[in-house]
């Protein structure tokens, strides 16, 4: 394909379009796509590791979003247990000023996976913040092991009224009441809040396919899932301008001093692919030493 149309197709993915639904619209192949989201999945998450630390960030919230890999976790079938199937957890942080998603991670909703994602975060930070979550427990083990006493950290916990029946079970739990409690640190009582990154996630269920809930355009495969995730917080950094801010996240954090397309992300894209003579997927190196370079 075309710098232009592969930058079609990958924009059609990150807007709602499934697929075989870009698959349709573009005449391509579907093996072709998938071999297009794995590279650019490899590239967008390399990229991002590259570029996103040393943040002079103040602010930052904390939350995770429910989607599921193949089958759903109480589906799963005994020979594909530890193959990836079942309920997948995406933990994002953003920061609350500029938009910018920080990090994020993909795994189980444990306490395992609540320390890789408050470490990565942690790394990527270089001054004292204020962190709010939601109530979930593994988060002050977490928080404290990666920050210790160097952060203000706080809670909002809410609770929501009992699941309704019928038709009303597809729409979400009232919220019935919300308090914050503060952890570590001395957050300010007024900026603890998840509103911002809870908007976030609504976009994301929006605008990927495979967290639309009810339909059949769930993730089959963990690697897939993944590197989908990792094209649309590229889009979402770098791409889309925001209403808020009028700007994309990365200008407001400073990160770039343009809006990028995806004609740029692709074309940067198979710049590497050239430098490595073949397929970004075939050529990894890791975080740590991308920085270095």
């Amino acid at each position: 394909m075309t710098t232009e149309r592969r930058a079609a197709v990958l924009s059609a993915l990150v807007e709602g379009n499934s697929i075989a639904s870009t698959c349709r619209m573009f005449g391509v192949n579907k093996i072709t796509v998938l071999r297009l989201i794995a590279d650019a999945g490899t590239f967008a998450q390399r990229y991002h590791d590259e570029k996103v630390h040393s943040l002079e960030t103040k602010r930052v919230q904390v939350d995770e979003i429910w989607s599921f890999v193949h089958s759903k976790a109480r589906n799963v079938k005994p020979e594909n247990w530890g193959k990836g199937h079942g309920d997948a957890w995406t933990w994002v942080a953003m920061d609350a000023d500029s938009k910018l998603v920080i990090n994020w991670h993909v795994g189980g909703r444990d306490r395992d996976a609540a320390r890789e994602f408050i470490n990565d975060l942690a790394d990527r930070l270089l001054d004292r913040i204020q962190l709010t979550s939601d109530g979930l427990s593994a988060y002050i083990d977490a928080v404290a092991e990666s920050f210790g006493y160097g952060v203000d950290y706080a809670q909002l916990i809410k609770e929501y009224a009992t699941d309704r029946q019928g038709f009303a079970r597809y729409s979400p739990p009232v919220c019935i009441s919300a308090r914050a409690e503060p952890k570590f640190g001395n957050p300010a009582l007024e900026h603890i809040n998840t509103s911002y990154v809870e908007r976030q996630n609504l976009s994301m269920r929006m605008g990927m396919r495979r967290f639309t809930r009810l339909t059949n355009g769930f993730s089959k495969k963990l690697d897939n899932h993944k590197h989908m995730i990792a094209i649309y917080y590229f889009h979402y950094n770098f791409i889309r301008k925001h209403l808020t801010i009028k700007t994309t996240p990365a200008i407001m954090a400073g990160l770039t001093d343009r809006a990028w397309t995806m004609v740029d992300f692709v074309e940067l894209m198979e710049r590497e692919e050239a430098t490595v003579g073949g397929r970004i997927t075939d050529y990894k190196i890791s975080a740590s030493k991308r920085r270095a370079c």
